[in-house]
């Protein structure tokens, strides 16, 4: 009995135990991914930033700038996509919405994000852009991959089209969050002017014939909890400006918008309690599963071992030979 017993136990043994290294490096890499249908919005504000009249072509100083970012899972785009591509795909519908301190528009710049559900990595396919104009994106955007590493990684910039490092700093504690902060600094670049602007009339085609252009800066910080690989907290020290052209008149440039832009603090709250949530789901499968697996495993082989080296030791002692009958006399 003892013996059987042993033997299911080596066997539940060595099937947690195979069964560990399966959930991190097989079925990890498979199960976690960006939902196809997640929607999600962020506010972020700039205050005492400088902003420009379009209707006098002159910076002024305002109390606040509001950028609103949301970004929609368009499911029927990514089955579309994945039928070709072959393997899961995320199609982000974004939209950057920046608001004056009156409430009116100052633009609106949409933009469509594809890439891998699992690596975050980008998939080139039809309706990939920025502002209606196609771009083919390398680098990630909006998200670090699950399980971010202490490295620099390629990062895509909507303003500019351009793809640079952003840079792995240090490692820093936000909200009760281990977090790695990563830095980007764009330098000055000439960059497109958006499709829709506040002064009716006033397009990209009309502005461009003046001979003024817009050039762009940024140095963008993103606070990163790696399990997840999502930023739980991010900043932009922003600065536009337009240079040259007729528009101006005898000024050589005028700054368009200028300002250090933070997310609100109730966002950062939600962003933060989601973030911890998520995480948990990522330590099951990564530490607490496969780590308790294996100790049961070893716990169960020794066990095992134990019931089968009581089952082999001898029960009693070895009984004693019977005494010879005694001889019967005639």
């Amino acid at each position: 009995m003892r013996r059987k017993a042993a033997l299911i136990l080596l066997a539940l043994a060595v099937f947690c135990t195979a069964l560990s290294p399966l959930l991190r490096w097989y079925a990890f890499p498979r199960l976690a991914k960006v939902p196809a249908n997640q929607y999600q919005d962020m506010v972020l504000e700039a205050r005492d930033a400088t902003l420009l009249d379009y209707g006098t072509m002159r910076a002024k100083k305002v109390p606040k700038v509001t950028i609103v970012q949301t970004l929609k899972g368009n499911v029927e785009a990514s089955e579309r996509i994945e039928e070709s591509a072959g393997r899961d795909v995320v199609v982000w519908d974004g939209l950057s919405y920046v608001v004056g301190p009156d409430g009116e528009m100052v633009s609106k710049i949409p933009e469509r994000y594809i890439f891998d559900a699992h690596t975050q990595e980008p998939v080139h396919a039809t309706g990939e852009s920025v502002d209606g104009d196609p771009v083919r994106r390398e680098g990630i955007e909006f998200k670090w991959p699950f399980l971010t590493e202490k490295r620099a990684y390629q990062y895509f910039d909507a303003q500019a089209r351009v793809t640079a490092p952003i840079h792995y700093q240090d490692t820093r504690t936000f909200r009760g969050l281990e977090v790695y902060y990563f830095e980007q600094t764009i330098p000055w670049t000439k960059v497109k002017i958006p499709k829709t602007l506040p002064v009716e009339g006033l397009t990209p085609e009309s502005v461009a014939q003046t001979g003024t252009t817009r050039w762009y800066t940024t140095v963008r910080k993103f606070w990163v909890e790696p399990l997840t690989g999502a930023p739980v907290y991010g900043e932009e020290i922003h600065k536009e400006e337009l240079r040259g052209g007729s528009l101006l008149g005898d000024r050589e440039k005028v700054t368009a918008f200028a300002g250090h832009v933070k997310m609100r603090e109730d966002y950062i709250t939600h962003t933060v309690d989601l973030v911890k949530s998520q995480r948990l789901l990522i330590l099951l499968m990564t530490s607490y599963l496969p780590w308790g697996f294996l100790t049961l495993g070893v716990l169960l082989l020794a066990l095992a071992l134990y019931l089968e080296a009581r089952g082999r030791r001898p029960s009693g002692s070895v009984p004693r030979a019977s005494e010879e009958p005694s001889q019967v006399s005639a």
